[in-house]
């Protein structure tokens, strides 16, 4: 299609068959630098993508980058803070990766990022967590963390359906409850004006105005939702050779929801995977039928033999374990809420979500954006000073899922290298002993170095 904000560089376009990408030696992939710092961090991150691209395949592949706009320097050009050019290149050309971005205040879209996931159907977040030696952590054994979280991107809070409390709408689902589910409805403590009331003379103050003052929310949670977020997951235990996929829940609780989410996983597991995977479920019913130590033997059985062990952990249990016995965990498939929980705690364990990637992908489709996971950090735009690592490791993601592993691994080395030089930007510097405080782009500068 014809562009008017971007243009199209010489290069090729990725295309899916029959699920698996088809990336040619020069493929087109669209960039946003983002706002705020964005820009700064960019520059250097592009450096380290095309060094490592260019030292794996000694000049045969090469990324042709094209820059399409969203945010704060698409709103400055063309009055619109994202473009249909924009949305169109990420379509047309599959892969691509982003900067932080603002999001807009006031009217028109709630989350730029939330909109792209969205119109490209991006079901699943990406979210690798690993520790690199010297950074500064806060827990003990930091480099015990090694984990990859799937998180379900489409429902959950993330459909928004909210109704706010006095409001008429709120009201009518209220008043529906109470009619055609009594019993569910006396579940809602202070549903009714009478109940709003009797609480307002119990503390010896008025009520707020006779309204009834309950927000209402409702959260999806579909097994087409489920389904092929959970498969994505544990075909990627199996492509990456992982140990271990487990489902994170409040089951106990949200029977039907989470509950439900937790068995259509173990369904998942042995419906399309077979004998490469071992689930709790299994194991549960071997003890059934003949007894603990049967189910023991099939279980080291199955790990010796190399399948995926599919097992599950409620979410607040999860936020502990983690901490406490992270080796229990590899890859993690998961609903929205537990997911943004889960994200953010571990990357702080590993350094911060200043070196946080993330990804959003479409497995069915073959789209995907990989992105900054931290914001855009207005006061230190311009001034080459913040840690390019969250786009430097999304990019070795997006290199990843493209199959370009060899470029991907350079990355890893060299940013392993950089860190351990002690030559770092400011945010890591404060914080180790004997370190040597240099720029954004002295740093991507210093990975490319320790390729």
């Amino acid at each position: 299609m014809p562009y008017t904000t971007c243009t199209v560089p010489t290069g090729e376009k990725i295309s899916i068959q029959a699920g698996k990408l088809q990336v040619p030696d020069q493929p087109v992939i669209p960039f946003i630098r983002g706002d705020g710092t964005g820009p700064d961090i960019w520059a250097a991150s592009e450096r380290v993508f095309d060094a490592a691209v260019a030292k794996a395949y000694g000049g045969k592949r090469k990324i042709a980058w094209m820059e399409v706009f969203a945010g704060e320097a698409a709103f400055a050009k063309f009055n619109n803070w994202l473009p249909d050019d924009t949305v169109e290149a990420f379509k047309e050309f599959l892969v691509g990766i982003k900067g932080p971005l603002t999001t807009p205040i006031g009217g028109g879209i709630r989350s730029l990022n939330v909109a792209l996931r969205q119109m490209l159907d991006l079901y699943v977040c990406l979210r690798p967590v690993q520790y690199f030696k010297g950074v500064p952590s806060p827990v003990k054994h930091p480099e015990r963390v090694d984990m990859v979280i799937f998180r379900e991107n489409t429902e959950d809070i993330y459909a928004g359906i909210e109704y706010a409390p006095g409001t008429p709408d709120a009201q009518k689902v209220l008043d529906f409850l109470a009619k055609e589910f009594p019993k569910d409805f006396k579940k809602v403590r202070f549903g009714t004006a009478a109940a709003a009331e009797d609480f307002w003379k119990m503390v010896g103050a008025p009520g707020i105005d006779g309204r009834v003052q309950v927000g209402i929310g409702i959260k999806p949670v579909s097994w087409s939702g489920s389904v092929r977020l959970i498969h994505s997951a544990i075909a990627y235990a199996l492509r990456f050779k992982r140990k271990s996929v487990t489902l994170v829940h409040k089951g106990n609780i949200m029977k039907f929801t989470e509950g439900a989410f937790r068995d259509w996983g173990y369904q998942i597991a042995t419906q399309y995977f077979g004998d490469q995977v071992y689930t709790w479920a299994q194991w549960e019913k071997t003890k059934k039928e003949k007894g603990e130590n049967a189910a023991n033997v099939e279980l080291k059985a199955a790990v010796t033999q190399g399948a995926v062990i599919v097992k599950d952990a409620i979410a607040d249990i999860t936020l502990q374990q983690v901490l406490t016995r992270p080796g229990d965990f590899d890859v993690i498939a998961t609903l929205n809420l537990n997911g943004d929980y889960l994200s953010d705690a571990l990357a702080a364990q590993v350094g911060g979500i200043g070196i946080a990637p993330g990804g959003n992908i479409n497995y069915i489709t073959g789209h995907a954006i990989f992105e900054a996971t931290h914001g855009t950090a207005p006061k230190y735009a311009g001034k080459d000073m913040v840690n390019p690592g969250s786009v430097v490791l999304s990019g070795e993601m997006m290199l990843r899922h493209l199959g370009w592993v060899e470029a991907a691994d350079l990355i890893l080395k060299g940013l392993n290298g950089a860190i351990a030089s002690k030559r770092v930007t400011y945010d890591f510097a404060r914080q180790m002993e004997g370190a040597t405080e240099i720029k954004c782009s002295a740093f991507g500068d210093n990975i490319i170095a320790h390729m």
